[in-house]
């Protein structure tokens, strides 16, 4: 059995509400074990012996889609990576008045795109790095939505392909 993570983007913004017990009924449903939901921003642990995380993934967005009627966009991690990916976070994750962010892509070429506007960054601001599929970000508090990198991740064209979670909450799936 392998210990995952079920990213869900886009859950309890913007008119498209799960309540957390019917998520999870949702992955009981599909034969994953031990499955607990984390916070209510869409973030499940489960266990599966099926080891093919882009199938995984798949099938956790049809069920979605079927149960709750939306576009649904999954990231499944083993718990391993999200380990690794909390490891090497580059900045410091205590900075007083800044939000550790990791924004999570399996496209090498979304990656690319977003690092692209690294050298348009104000430092004073935010500062992003590249990581093994995910790109670490730093932000000012009360500038996450406002800054230069915050409007690109919010691009429509990228709801399929990215998400993003605060250092602190991948802390939590670890617990």
């Amino acid at each position: 059995m392998t210990r995952y993570a079920a990213l869900l983007r886009g859950i309890n913004v913007g008119g498209i509400n799960i309540k957390m017990a019917d998520l999870r009924s949702t992955f009981v449903d599909l034969g994953f074990e031990n499955v607990k939901t984390v916070l209510a921003s869409g973030n499940v642990l489960f266990d599966s012996d099926r080891g093919d995380a882009p199938a995984l993934k798949r099938e956790i967005e049809a069920a979605l889609r079927a149960e709750f009627h939306y576009e649904a966009w999954v990231f499944v991690l083993d718990l391993d990576t999200v380990r690794k990916i909390v490891e090497d976070y580059p900045f410091d994750p205590e900075r007083e008045g800044w939000h550790p962010y990791v924004l999570v892509t399996p496209e090498p070429d979304v990656l690319d795109t977003l690092l692209s506007i690294r050298d348009e960054l104000d430092p004073e601001v935010e500062r992003v790095q590249a990581g093994d599929g995910v790109l670490y970000w730093e932000v000012e508090r009360g500038m996450t939505l406002k800054s230069r990198f915050g409007r690109s991740t919010g691009a429509p064209k990228l709801k399929a392909f990215t998400t993003t979670r605060n250092l602190r909450t991948l802390h939590k799936l670890l617990k």
